[in-house]
């Protein structure tokens, strides 16, 4: 007999596209833990009960990276996707608010318990250097073509829909 999967948990978050002076975005190595593989993600996380998405994008980079930057810019893309971790299934909807900041190291002692586990390591990306890194993983997928795009048109009217 097949076990049951565990249920598929709705889950609503935030994300920041946080870029530097030189259009370079913010990325944390992500690993699950006791797992093997590792992938690249923005900053940002889930909503708290009662919390906006930009309430949350705005904790999420704090509690994360350490800044605290007092206002949200808009939000540029969105995406929906279904993942595995720890033993449950997510179904994600995200929200990605464009941040700028001058160059910025990120102070781990900054973050969470849970983030010092999963988050092992952060750099600063241009979207050629994320293109040309075939051995990586990167959420969203084609994060560098999406990227690219917002870094030439600017802000679009409404968020994009990026895909996995």
């Amino acid at each position: 007999m097949t076990p049951t999967p565990p249920p598929t948990i709705e889950r609503h978050a935030a994300r920041v596209l946080l870029l530097d002076k030189d259009d370079r975005l913010l990325m944390f190595r992500c690993q699950e833990p006791g797992a093997e593989r590792s992938f690249w993600i923005t900053p940002g996380g889930g909503l708290e009960a009662g919390e906006t998405h930009e309430q949350a994008a705005r904790r999420e980079l704090r509690e994360e990276t350490g800044l605290d930057l007092c206002e949200v810019g808009p939000c540029v893309w969105t995406r929906t996707h279904t993942f595995p971790w720890l033993k449950q299934v997510y179904r994600q909807h995200e929200r990605f608010y464009l941040m700028r900041c001058d160059n910025h190291t990120v102070d781990p002692e900054q973050q969470t318990q849970e983030e010092q586990i999963v988050l092992t390591g952060s750099r600063w990306w241009h979207a050629d250097e994320i293109a040309q890194a075939t051995q990586e993983q990167f959420a969203p997928r084609e994060i560098a073509r999406w990227l690219d795009r917002l870094i030439r048109e600017g802000v679009p009217g409404e968020p994009w829909d990026v895909g996995v």
